[in-house]
């Protein structure tokens, strides 16, 4: 069983920055960030395997940045140059799946994260 909590979330004016954090009690290989603003699906916003391998979605890239912290089981993301379409609630989770026996952390596949935090809300207006 992995727990996840939340943290860091808040209101900013756009072009500000948020860092969230993620305590975690034990990572499962691949851990990630997703959002979900109001009315649309749960997307993934960045993920980080065991390797330090990251993978961004598009939309953030160069924006967000995902770092972890062993010794204190703690995930962060750094957001700078906030946008208000980044506005939502912003869960961390830890899953991942084997294809053809290579490990995959891909947050585009959400369905294959099985725990969640509660989420923090993040909310930049323009």
């Amino acid at each position: 069983q992995v727990q996840l909590e939340e943290s860091g979330g808040g209101s900013v004016e756009s072009g500000g920055s948020l860092r969230l954090s993620c305590q975690f009690t034990r990572s499962r290989y691949c851990l990630a960030w997703f959002r979900q603003a109001p009315g649309k699906q749960r997307e993934g916003v960045v993920g980080i395997d065991s390797d330090g391998t990251t993978t961004y979605t598009d939309t953030v890239k160069g924006r967000f940045t995902i770092s972890q912290d062993d010794v204190k089981n703690t995930l962060f993301l750094q957001m700078n140059n906030l946008k208000p379409e980044d506005t939502g609630i912003y869960y961390c989770a830890s899953g991942g799946f084997y294809s053809d026996g290579v490990f995959q952390c891909r947050p585009d596949r959400p369905e294959h994260f099985g725990y969640w935090g509660q989420g923090t809300q993040v909310t930049v207006s323009s």
